[in-house]
């Protein structure tokens, strides 16, 4: 007797894997480690230093090391560091390379972590006393003030940065007196009228000393509370550059 046959059934394929979903936070890591890119290439005091003289203008890698006193073997890793985080950008010119930031907001970040420096690290304040308002502890004179009296012709104005930086961009009519040729240009600043000194930005040595050696002359002298990057970034008239 012949056997029954067993009808045949198809046999169905495995289901597709469902894919496990991605985690909500791993996007948001990612976007944390290109964070921390920027905030690593700005953890050092050489490549702040060094990001301050470019917000005064592009410089070559050789005036980056004389300005900032190292090698320039050190000033190219440096500055490789902040282009590899999008903060400076390149530019050949036969065997010379120089660098600029690459976006005006680079100033600001800077800004920010002055502020908070200023606010929460004891020690940054106590450095401002001794070392800055040592030389000159009255308020400086805002931007939009200073801009006001030198319109109606009752400030002098003086930019007390290098030559070079002068050039590429300075307070519509400012004088350059850098600070070691002050003392013998006194003669040139009318000694009717208040002196505001400027010079790369609130931290700047410069202007501070400036201020104290025009007042020792007995002249009526101020600081700008910024200096010309942060004039510019606020789009107040600027000659040059």
């Amino acid at each position: 007797m012949p056997k029954a046959r067993i009808p045949h059934r198809a046999v169905k394929p495995p289901p597709e894997p469902i894919p496990e979903p991605i985690p909500e936070k791993a996007p948001k890591q990612a976007l944390f480690e290109h964070l921390a890119l920027i905030a690593r290439a700005l953890a050092s005091a050489a490549r702040l230093e060094l990001l301050d003289f470019l917000a005064q203008g592009e410089r070559s890698v050789e005036d980056l090391a004389r300005a900032a006193g190292l090698s320039i073997a050190n000033t190219s890793k440096h500055l490789q560091q902040l282009k590899g985080a999008g903060l400076v950008t390149p530019r050949r010119d036969g065997k010379h390379i120089y660098y600029a930031l690459a976006d005006e907001r680079v100033i600001d970040a800077i800004a920010t972590l002055r502020q908070l420096a200023e606010t929460h690290q004891e020690a940054v304040a106590e450095l401002i006393a001794s070392y800055l308002k040592q030389r000159d502890a009255l308020e400086p004179i805002p931007a939009d003030e200073l801009l006001a009296r030198a319109r109606d012709g009752l400030v002098t104005v003086i930019d007390v940065r290098p030559p070079q930086e002068y050039a590429q961009g300075h307070v519509v009519g400012a004088l350059n007196v850098p600070l070691e040729q002050l003392e013998s240009r006194l003669g040139e600043l009318p000694e009717d009228r208040e002196v505001v000194a400027y010079c790369r930005g609130p931290w700047c040595v410069l202007s501070f000393e400036a201020v104290a050696r025009l007042r020792e002359a007995g002249f009526r002298a101020r600081r700008l509370q910024d200096g010309l990057p942060e004039w510019r970034r606020a789009g107040l008239p600027v000659d040059g550059g």
